[in-house]
């Protein structure tokens, strides 16, 4: 079945009471099974799982997995399976997608462990006890789920923002469950086979894959003598590097450590063309403004060097540390200004929040009935739980980890502009600048305590936490307002994911990073280790030790930059408002192009072109080119999400087995 929406033309010219009342009428499925007995269990349980994964990969990598597409697919593939077997009915849309909101906020609360709560470990030396974790990170993670719909009337249901990976979701779902007939049928087998394509390229560049087919399954170790598997390397310049080419350079600095590489990531393809051209051009021009052409020249003039930590380790200039270092400064100022010009630019978005305080009879007499007064989730719960669960969290930062109870309520003000960020890059990219972003609190905080490091790592952490679980939520709330589904159905669904996840993971975390000696005692020193780097935990406990050292680090350069950037934004962001939306850069967009690595900006880029050169190409409808590249093109992008995706987690939980 296509998914109905709504045309350019009607985003622009409606209001957003006709908006819903046409959502109401078209695609809401009031009677259709949603947050059931066994949704709600099923999401539980793969929720915990997939988290566990999430949590493993993160601890090695730093970087965080989505696994709504993930869920989804395996979901679907459970309760046809029983179905088949005659033992359960098959699930429907909604139950799925019922499973797959509880799955992602699984998945999204369990980011502090591997960022503000370890490097507090790190750099106190206290282990946390594990019930304080587990209180700490439920009531953060509610305040971002009560933030979250609020938001939604905006994003989603008034201007209708893309969220590339909640899109891909819905996409995913609709030809799952609706591809017998016609186009459907079409789509989905479009995006099985492009799936399944994805899926093979990124086995072939996995190394846990490689190793359990050549080591454990043909046994090429024993008889070809081989150490390591062969892997197709992912980084297409490696082959350059391999055959003994010479090293490219800009100004002296190699391009590797610019993070300049060709990498075909099959993920990020489908990104890009979720994205569009515009954006992706965005984020392409922020990389090679800041990696081509800035950062070599702070490289030379040495304002961007390589630390030595007080343990003697040197830190060798790479991308991240171009970006911790410099960069982060003036992409952040350019998101940040962006965000709140364009925030600044539609003053009836707090015209309207404080008419919703006038009560429901006022709005009735203003404008009518609210056709989703009984489906969504009520206002007041928001006003209500926001300040309630804010107050608490602070209260419980206090208690649990000395932090002034005055500092954690100052924090408390940067939760929403931050969400306002989080949530408009994560509508235009499906990403989050949180690591980043939370540095503006991380700064603030220790400029006025810069004695107590939980001063600044945990109101930093509580805002990057709230704020980047409120747009991740955003992005799952995404496929169920295309597929029909009772928003009220999807909040419960939310805070059943945060207790899954959480129950699932901390009890992990202390078997996998926290482990007990011989005695019983437990030590923040195993939480770093040469099989987890923690790399987010670093960073975040680098810019701690910036913070005790002061500001006087910080170069010149840097804030000259951060000027230019500010004045920049202000003036792209005032081009699209006096345009209508017709110019073609995004300021937030060009900052993630900062923080972004290269590589990836430079495959989003690519994916973009595609899409936009074929749509180009085969205009016409009706025709093959038309049907794959334009009608075709969402469960294209989709399948390279989730096929990546899916072998990628695959990979992970491979090597654990394989030890």
């Amino acid at each position: 079945m296509a998914l109905q929406q709504l045309t350019d033309e009607q985003i622009r010219s409606w209001t957003r009471r006709q908006k819903d009342e046409w959502w109401f009428k078209n695609v809401y499925r009031g009677n259709m099974a949603q947050l059931t007995l066994r949704s709600a269990l099923t999401g539980f349980i793969l929720g915990g799982v997939l988290a566990a994964t999430g949590l493993y990969i993160a601890a090695k990598t730093g970087i965080t997995i989505g696994v709504g597409l993930t869920s989804v697919i395996l979901a679907f593939a459970i309760y046809r399976i029983l179905n088949s077997a005659g033992i359960a009915q098959d699930f429907t849309i909604l139950e799925n997608n019922c499973t797959q909101s509880i799955a992602t906020a699984a998945g999204y609360v369990v980011t502090p462990l591997t960022s503000s709560m370890a490097a507090y470990m790190l750099v106190t030396g206290v282990v946390v006890p594990w019930w304080q974790l587990m209180i700490w990170m439920i009531v953060i993670s509610i305040i971002g789920v009560l933030l979250a719909f609020p938001m939604k009337r905006r994003f989603i249901n008034e201007e209708q923002m893309p969220f590339p990976e909640g899109r891909a979701c819905g996409v995913v779902l609709d030809s799952l469950y609706h591809g017998a007939a016609g186009a459907g049928l079409f789509k989905a087998k479009l995006l099985g086979i492009v799936a399944a394509g994805a899926a093979t390229y990124q086995a072939l560049i996995s190394d846990g894959w490689m190793k359990l087919l050549q080591f454990k399954i043909l046994r090429m170790d024993q008889w070809a003598g081989m150490k390591e598997p062969w892997v197709f390397h992912e980084r297409l310049d490696t082959y350059y590097y391999q055959a003994g080419g010479a090293a490219l350079k800009i100004l002296g600095t190699d391009f590797r450590v610019l993070g300049l590489r060709l990498t075909l990531d099959a993920a990020m393809l489908g990104v890009g063309g979720l994205m569009g051209i515009a954006v992706a051009a965005s984020c392409l021009l922020g990389a090679f403004v800041n990696f081509a052409v800035l950062a070599p020249i702070m490289i030379e003039r040495g304002d961007i060097v390589q630390r030595v930590l007080d343990n003697g380790t040197v830190v060798p200039i790479s991308r991240a540390e171009i970006v911790n270092q410099w960069s982060m400064w003036w992409g952040v100022t350019m998101m940040v200004a962006g965000s709140l010009v364009s925030l600044a630019a539609k003053p009836e978005l707090f015209t309207s929040a404080f008419k919703s305080l006038r009560g429901s009879k006022a709005r009735e007499a203003e404008a009518g009935p609210d056709p989703l007064k009984d489906i969504e989730l009520p206002l007041w719960m928001s006003w209500v739980g926001v300040p309630v669960f804010s107050l608490l969290g602070a209260w419980i930062t206090h208690q649990f980890f000395g932090v002034s109870m005055g500092l954690a309520l100052a924090s408390l003000p940067l939760i929403f502009i931050l969400t306002v960020i989080c949530t408009n890059s994560m509508a235009l990219t499906s990403w989050t600048p949180t690591g980043s972003l939370s540095k503006i609190t991380q700064f603030t905080m220790g400029a006025i305590d810069r004695a107590n490091p939980a001063s600044n790592l945990l109101p930093a952490g509580m805002t990057a936490e709230i704020s980047s679980n409120a747009a991740n939520l955003l992005s799952d709330i995404k496929p169920g307002y295309m597929l029909g589904g009772k928003p009220r159905h999807q909040a419960a669904g939310h805070v059943i994911g945060l207790f899954a996840g959480v129950m699932a993971c901390v009890p992990l975390y202390f078997l996998l990073f926290l482990p007990a000696d011989a005695n019983g005692v437990r030590s923040a020193g195993t939480l770093i280790s040469e099989q987890f780097a923690m790399p987010g935990a670093v960073q975040w406990k680098g810019v701690a030790e910036i913070i005790a050292k002061g500001f006087g680090g910080l170069p010149t350069s840097a804030i000259i930059a951060m000027a230019v950037a500010a004045a920049t934004a202000v003036a792209i962001e005032l081009a699209k408002v006096f345009t209508k939306g017709r110019f073609p850069l995004s300021s937030v967009s060009i900052g993630l192009g900062v923080v972004l690595p290269p590589e990836a900006t430079f495959a989003m880029f690519v994916g973009a072109l595609i899409f936009w050169l074929m749509g180009l190409r085969h205009k016409a409808p009706g025709t093959r080119g038309h049907a794959i590249w334009v009608e075709g093109a969402e469960p294209i992008c989709a399948g390279l999400i989730s096929g990546a995706a899916l072998m990628g987690i695959g990979n992970a939980i491979v090597n654990v087995l394989l030890g």
